[in-house]
């Protein structure tokens, strides 16, 4: 539908989203008029909009004259009549200065508080996901007759713990023996590593161990990943100046649910990883019904040429994306040169 847009309502279109995001109030055909460029009469611009709305463009709230952009016309505007404003060089000196100084686990949330000063929303950090995980001890402890406590040290020394549900009982020397089996031959080894050895040499086993230890390895290699997801966010208070949003307690709770929740977040963010430079998902497009009235503004970074994670920032559908794109888009270009240099 975007091509039957004519310069004419290109240019309309283009200039209601612009006042709309400045002042936040319905736009009319007088401030269309004013700020469009464009030497047209108040009925040609009234009906204009009318074809605007009817594409699905842009809508009247019921107690105004004015027209507000739809969530549709945010992204024709996004995908072709944005202007982006390259950041002032002081903006991006002050950028790169705060990169310089930091531990490169500190850089994560260094990013993350950067976006969300700069831009006044939340900003997002995906850290680098480590590739496959290796235990250096592993052991059970039988809790019930089908629940066994699996106790996983990392390599760098973390504890984590995970409950299996098994098929049948083990008997405390069955557990040890497992847990002696696993730390004797495969400590060290990254659990895809280990997957492919343990189907050859397992055969020799009970094939109920062989179970347990498969369970095992699924449940560590679950764990340690999990451990190593770090997500930072800061700044999610940032959204409770936002008039837009802060309107609806409602929303607002469940926003900040989602944030505690992570899970689905992280989706959104893992699935802009696999493209390339900036990614936008408007209101409903990114699936999660608690970001209806927000955008998610999202780039991948790399270390040495891999990307590894994502940055990136989530506001109110009403933000400046003239400014929040290339704010995002340089954080993640300066976090994977400064990740790349430790």
């Amino acid at each position: 539908m975007d091509f039957m847009l004519d310069r004419r309502a290109q240019i309309l279109l283009k200039t209601l989203v612009e006042r709309y995001i400045v002042e936040g109030e319905p736009v009319g055909s007088r401030a269309l008029s004013r700020y469009s460029g464009l030497d047209l009469s108040p009925a040609t611009i009234r009906n204009v909009m009318a074809d605007l709305e009817e594409l699905g463009f842009i809508a009247s709230p019921h107690t105004s004259a004015g027209r507000i952009p739809t969530p549709r016309g945010y992204r024709l505007f996004v995908d072709t009549l944005l202007t982006t404003k390259p950041l002032d060089r002081v903006e991006i000196d002050q950028l790169e200065g705060n990169f310089h100084r930091e531990h490169p686990q500190k850089l994560i949330s260094s990013a993350s508080q950067l976006l969300s000063e700069l831009t006044h929303f939340a900003g997002v950090v995906v850290a680098p996901r480590r590739k496959s995980q290796a235990f250096r001890h592993i052991e059970f402890l039988s809790l019930s007759e089908k629940r066994v406590l699996l106790i996983i040290v990392t390599p760098d020394g973390n504890v984590q713990n995970r409950i299996l549900l098994t098929e049948k009982a083990y008997t405390p020397s069955d557990l040890t023996m497992a847990a002696n089996f696993l730390n004797q031959n495969y400590a060290g080894l990254t659990f895809d590593q280990i997957r492919r050895r343990l189907q050859d040499e397992l055969k020799q086993h009970r094939e109920d161990m062989t179970a347990l230890m498969t369970t095992a390895l699924e449940a560590s290699d679950r764990a340690i990943t999990e451990s190593s997801e770090e997500y930072v966010i800061s700044g999610e208070k940032n959204l409770l100046d936002s008039q837009d949003l802060a309107s609806d307690m409602k929303r607002l709770r469940e926003l900040f649910e989602l944030f505690d929740r992570k899970t689905q977040i992280i989706q959104i963010l893992d699935s802009s990883t696999r493209a390339q430079g900036v990614q936008i998902f408007i209101g409903g497009e990114s699936g999660i019904a608690p970001l209806d009235e927000c955008s998610v503004v999202t780039a991948p970074y790399e270390v040495d040429g891999q990307v590894v994670g994502t940055v990136g920032v989530i506001g109110p559908t009403r933000m400046a994306y003239e400014r929040i794109i290339p704010i995002v888009d340089i954080t993640a270009r300066l976090l994977s040169s400064a990740l790349s240099q430790h």
